[in-house]
């Protein structure tokens, strides 16, 4: 008995887990999660894997799939299905967006332009943090087609002027404007992870001051880092209707979570939104953006684009947003933790990985175009 037990511990895809060396031995894309962990600094992986508070929002992203079921149909002729669709009137091959991500220096010394040589082998598309810590241009560059951008707004509005200024020039067709940070937040997982880091930061980090946060990024290399800094809290929807003013580009505002906040975005003529809680690290508002979903979609009613993010891991996870209403789904920790141990390379097998289970669960419910996906194929626990 003890031995069968022993056995069977051994092959347990909890122990498994984490183990891979390679990209091509992961079997889904949690097994990168270890593998970036191992590959890491404490403090490195604990800024990617905070939540804030009691990390309640962030475990409710995953929580929330758990609660809706599919209903597959039968007897459909699925040897071949259509992936491609449209998102803010723009051709995307495939739901599945790579989510702007700042500070990814902390994880890879050259991570944005491995995830973009990655966006660019698997035909994604990929959204470029203000925080980034490459230029834009290169990643374009690396890319070989424009970004999205997502654009976070400064306290000095010349600053936002010119950081839209420079994301049109490198071509992004699109802008969203992320408004769930403004208050500020308490990452104590973050915190924990820390203090485990024996390292003296300050050999890389340089002093803890706003200056150095800023001289290590991309978009404000030639901007006075004496000016920079500082978040603006006063933000209302007066500065969206002024953001919309500014450009031609679509524009979207990611950080949405009601339907009362969906229907100003529709107001105040914004082109689609991004349903999102920041990963889970915006505010322990304990709902998770799956069930958010539903809400906003109902309260758009087709005026504007919907996009989620929040805890995707599964191709199903990309089926049941979809059937809920969403046009494209946002994937940020997980290619996170594909280029943090293993590159290009991680990033690519992430996206394939999640393409291959979405293209699945499309036959496997008799689907075979992402427009045929409708809330027929869904239903609640």
């Amino acid at each position: 008995m003890r031995r069968r037990f022993l056995k069977y511990l051994l092959s347990s895809p909890l122990l498994l887990r984490g183990q891979v060396a390679d990209p091509k031995e992961a079997v889904n894309v949690l097994d990168f999660e270890a593998a970036a962990q191992k590959a890491l600094p404490p403090a490195h992986f604990g800024y990617m894997a905070t939540g804030v508070d009691d990390d309640a929002t962030l475990r409710a992203n995953r929580q929330g799939f758990s609660k809706l079921y599919l209903r597959p149909r039968r007897l459909v002729d699925i040897r071949k299905v259509d992936t491609r669709t449209e998102v803010c009137g723009l051709p995307w091959d495939c739901p599945i967006a790579l989510a702007p991500v700042g500070n990814m220096g902390a994880f890879h010394s050259d991570a944005e332009l491995h995830v973009a040589r990655a966006a660019k082998v698997r035909n994604v598309v990929q959204f470029l943090s203000t925080y980034t810590n490459t230029p834009i241009r290169e990643v374009v560059e690396a890319r070989g087609a424009p970004v999205w951008y997502q654009l976070y707004p400064q306290l000095k509005w010349d600053i936002t002027e010119r950081l839209v200024r420079m994301a049109e020039e490198a071509g992004s067709p699109a802008i969203a404007l992320t408004v769930d940070t403004q208050a500020g937040r308490r990452a104590e997982t973050q915190e924990r992870f820390r203090v485990q880091d024996k390292r003296d930061c300050t050999v890389c980090h340089g002093p803890a001051t706003r200056r150095d946060f800023y001289r290590r990024k991309a978009m404000f290399a030639d901007m006075d880092k004496g000016v920079l800094g500082g978040v603006d809290q006063g933000m209302t929807w007066e500065q969206v209707r002024k953001l919309r003013k500014l450009t031609t580009r679509k524009l979207l505002i990611k950080g949405i979570e009601t339907a009362e906040d969906a229907r100003l975005c529709v107001e105040n003529g914004l082109d689609g939104m991004v349903v999102s809680n920041h990963g889970g690290r915006a505010s322990d508002a304990g709902r998770g953006t799956i069930e958010c979903l539903p809400e906003v979609v109902d309260a758009v009613a087709g005026r504007a684009t919907v996009l989620v993010d929040g805890g995707f891991r599964r191709g199903t996870d990309v089926f049941k947003a979809l059937a809920l209403g969403a046009k494209g789904v946002l994937v940020g920790r997980p290619y996170i933790w594909g280029v943090s141990a293993f590159g290009q390379p991680g990033v690519e097998r992430v996206i394939e990985m999640l393409r291959g289970e979405f293209e699945l669960v499309m036959k496997q419910c008799g689907v075979t175009s992402v427009a045929g996906i409708t809330s027929a194929y869904i239903g609640r626990h």
